[in-house]
């Protein structure tokens, strides 16, 4: 899977170090991850995993209640969805329970994560890990060709991290309203002028909401580099005013002038849905296509994506320094990983969320099934996508948001 044996053995040591430091009695706790995953599949039978995960799509829901069937079935482990509305809640409690000195028999097993949360968990210790070596479906998985498993915006992952699902920004759009789509940023301002209100996007923090002003904030700049490293408070007005004008330029053409933002991604979808707007976005190149298939947008949708590229990352689960139920934890997250589980995931009738599995590592009858997998009517091909552009450092992305609630939150 390519990670070196000596230099895992050294994080996992740098780590343990580290924590013991800050909390006598939790290098005993990293001690007690499983020597191997057949003893976590040992030690996981008759274990509960509650999994804090955003609980905003049905269609990400009915997966996840799927694989709890499943990993009940085959490992003898209960699966609970915590529905999140937005996984800093989760973070929150995580961190709660540290300084509360709570580290053992926590609340939460496993975290769907990344990003400005991931890298507020490691930097505060609040992750258990490194769990990577222990995965044996990690076998198929290449960090060479999809580099961003092995760092998070920016931020190394070390092996904290299990990847579950590929991600890339798009637009989509009713063609029986809309010919042709915006094709960048000017355009979409051209558009949103000359049909006033039919436009919007979900109002940060919300997910899809942040990414659409990363998206933006990317598209706009003149030079990306800055972006890439931890913000610098002295670059902040100059790096991110070309953003700042455009939103200014934008809100009143907006879906209620812009007084009033959608709640998230699905109150923006079924505004499409209804006719209300002409485009709406997703962080999925499947979105459209299994909405379509689950009846949750008309056939006439399609996606589209700016010509300068479209934001993309890879998204993981993550156990929490104290969590009650590791092995569990470790035994569901490996069931993410299987071609099994990735297939269904992928699968537009169930989800259309992209695989982070290497065709050319499965074994030959599971890469036909994905080859062989319908993409739905909606789904660009891979190279309709473009090139991927690397998330912002999170902490640009903590000062845009709060940037964004003094100038638009109500």
């Amino acid at each position: 899977m390519g990670i070196n044996l000596t230099r895992r053995r050294l994080v996992e040591s740098a780590a343990a170090l580290a924590l013991a430091a800050v909390f006598p009695g939790r290098a005993s706790l990293a001690d007690a991850a499983p020597e191997s995953f057949e003893a976590a599949l040992a030690a996981a039978r008759g274990q509960t995993v509650y999994f804090n995960a955003w609980g905003g799509d049905s269609r990400i829901n009915d997966f996840i209640g799927w694989v709890g069937k499943e990993v009940a079935g085959r490992f003898g482990v209960t699966l609970e969805h915590v529905k999140l509305a937005d996984t800093a809640e989760a973070v929150t409690r995580v961190l709660a329970g540290m300084i509360a000195g709570e580290i053992d028999g926590g609340g939460i097993d496993l975290i769907w994560i990344n990003g400005e949360n991931f890298a507020a968990m490691k930097q505060q210790d609040l992750l258990f890990g490194p769990i990577l070596h222990l995965l044996p479906n990690m076998k198929y998985v290449d960090p060479l060709t999809k580099p961003t498993i092995l760092s998070d915006f920016t931020v190394p992952t070390d092996g904290y991290e299990s990847p579950w699902g590929m991600a890339q920004f798009v637009f989509f759009y009713d063609t029986a309203r809309l010919q042709v789509p915006p094709a960048n940023p000017t355009a979409l301002l051209d558009f949103a002028r000359a049909h006033p209100g039919r436009f919007t996007y979900p109002a940060p923090p919300d997910f899809i909401g942040s990414t659409f002003l990363k998206q933006m904030l990317l598209s706009l700049a003149t030079d990306r580099a800055v972006f890439g490293h931890p913000l610098d408070p002295a670059q902040f007005g100059a790096a991110t005013a070309p953003l700042w004008d455009y939103l200014a330029a934008i809100k009143p053409h907006l879906w209620r002038g812009g007084e009033s933002y959608p709640a998230g991604s699905a109150a923006l979808r079924q505004l499409l849905n209804d006719g209300a707007v002409d485009i709406s976005m997703a962080f999925n190149p499947g979105d459209a296509s299994s909405a379509i298939a689950q009846g949750l947008l008309p056939e006439t949708v399609r996606s589209f994506v700016f010509d300068g590229g479209s934001i993309g990352n890879t998204h993981f689960v993550a156990i929490p320094f104290n969590a009650n139920a590791k092995a569990g934890a470790l035994v569901v997250a490996d069931f993410l990983l299987s071609p099994e589980a990735q297939l269904r995931k992928e699968d537009p009738a169930q989800w259309g969320d992209p695989t982070v599995l290497e065709m050319k590592l499965l074994p030959a009858e599971a890469r036909q099934r994905f080859e062989t997998l319908p993409r739905g009517v909606a789904t660009l091909a891979p190279q309709e996508l473009g090139p991927i552009l690397p998330e912002p450092h999170p902490s640009w992305m903590v000062a845009i948001e709060a940037r964004w609630q003094q100038l638009y939150g109500h």
